[in-house]
């Protein structure tokens, strides 16, 4: 029997399983669910056979120099992550987005990325031969696959009793996997699938979607993998920040809510699930505007300072933080309306407060496990007090 997800209400559809058979095998094109970058200024695009005959076309005089191409400035854009970057600590969004600085490799980070690419290649096998045994097998390939992406990777170990035992962790996170899920009775329709839209007078908002389920019916799963620990109670919503972002970018792209958002956590054995609504998706357009307007506001006035937490001991940045006794370094010439489309105003007309200093008691505004697309090892950050933050990216 064919369950109507569109008839249950929240509670229900938490506790609904999409049957194998009810899973529509048929392939999404992605140019439904992603829209691709406008060209920067707005105007059309040139094309290559005019681009490549224009002097004789008379576009461009033959005694006339070519002034050599500007620097075309990219789309600004906003992903999960990065929102809740800002939302934490506006220099790390600075370091990261504005400055681009590199940031040393992790073994966490490097586990999930590894996680999400066997469970991603996991269904590239045949149903019925997708099992623990299978995923395992594929550990030591995707593993020397990510080594040729990232070199850095090599030096995370010291030595191969090392490595070795960090390969098996992640092994034994993908027997978790089959613990909460059968992927012998499941057909993604999409898995790694890049999102994005325009929202007007903002920015483009842009994330990865671990794997999309659709239903004969043509109601829609959003799933995303997590190899962190479930949220404490209290931080469930902060989780769901990233999942209603991707349902927002769906939603404006394909034109379909969808009916369930799923987020599985692989290091506690844990499924969250939720029912997005239309109004939520309403609230959270307004959200995502806000978030947007701060990280403007912030970048006219130069004023990127650090936000201490408890999530500071896990930064990369600290001994660039003033609240640790750092030094930030000068924001580089053009970064700022390069990335963000914002040009900042004169510094002598801009007054900055000083750092605040590191408190004890100073709750997190994001919770761990959700900052990316390739998930995260980060212990669950304790609960918030009375004049916590928990919640912030409701």
């Amino acid at each position: 029997m064919t369950t109507d997800l569109t008839e249950l209400d929240a509670a229900e559809i938490e506790a609904v399983e999409i049957n194998a058979a009810e899973i529509d095998a048929a392939a999404i094109d992605p140019a439904d669910l992603a829209v691709q970058p406008a060209v920067p200024g707005g105007a059309p695009a040139v094309p290559a056979e005019t681009v490549g005959d224009a002097e004789t076309a008379g576009i461009v005089p033959t005694d006339t120099e070519v002034p050599a191409p500007v620097e075309r400035r990219s789309v600004p854009g906003l992903s999960p992550s990065r929102a809740n970057d800002f939302l934490q600590c506006p220099l790390l969004f600075r370091l990261r987005v504005v400055d681009k600085l590199p940031e040393p490799a992790s073994p966490a980070a490097a586990r999930g990325t590894l996680v999400h690419a066997v469970l991603e290649r996991l269904y590239d096998l045949p149903a019925g031969e997708r099992t623990p045994a299978a995923a395992r097998a594929m550990v030591d390939g995707q593993w020397a696959a990510l080594l040729e992406e990232s070199p850095a990777y090599r030096e995370l170990f010291a030595s191969d009793d090392e490595r070795t035992e960090w390969l098996a962790s992640a092994g034994t996170l993908l027997d978790t996997y089959f613990t909460l899920e059968d992927p012998n009775r499941l057909e993604p329709r999409e898995r790694e699938l890049m999102v994005r839209t325009q929202l007007e007078d903002g920015p483009q908002l842009r994330g990865i979607v671990d794997r999309i389920d659709v239903a004969p019916n043509g109601m829609v799963r959003v799933v995303d993998y997590k190899t962190g620990r479930s949220p404490r109670p209290g931080y469930e919503s902060s989780a769901l920040f990233q999942m209603r972002f991707y349902a927002y970018v769906i939603q404006r792209e394909r034109g379909v809510l969808p009916a369930l958002l799923q987020l599985v956590y692989l290091g506690d054995q844990q499924i969250v699930r939720h029912a997005p609504s239309e109004a939520e998706m309403v609230t959270f357009e307004q959200r995502v505007r806000s978030i947007w307007s701060g990280i403007e506001d912030t970048a006219r006035s130069g004023d990127w300072r650090p936000r201490p937490s408890k999530l500071c001991g896990w930064c990369s940045f600290k001994d660039r933080c003033p609240a640790f006794g750092g030094t930030a370094p000068e924001v580089p010439e053009g970064a700022v309306e390069l990335v963000l489309g914002v040009v900042p105003a004169p510094r002598d007309s801009v007054t900055t407060a000083p750092a605040p200093a590191p408190s004890a008691t100073t709750a997190p505004s994001v919770v761990a496990g959700t900052p990316d697309s390739a998930g995260s090892d980060l212990p669950a950050p304790p609960a918030a007090d009375a004049t916590g933050t928990a919640g912030l990216l409701v």
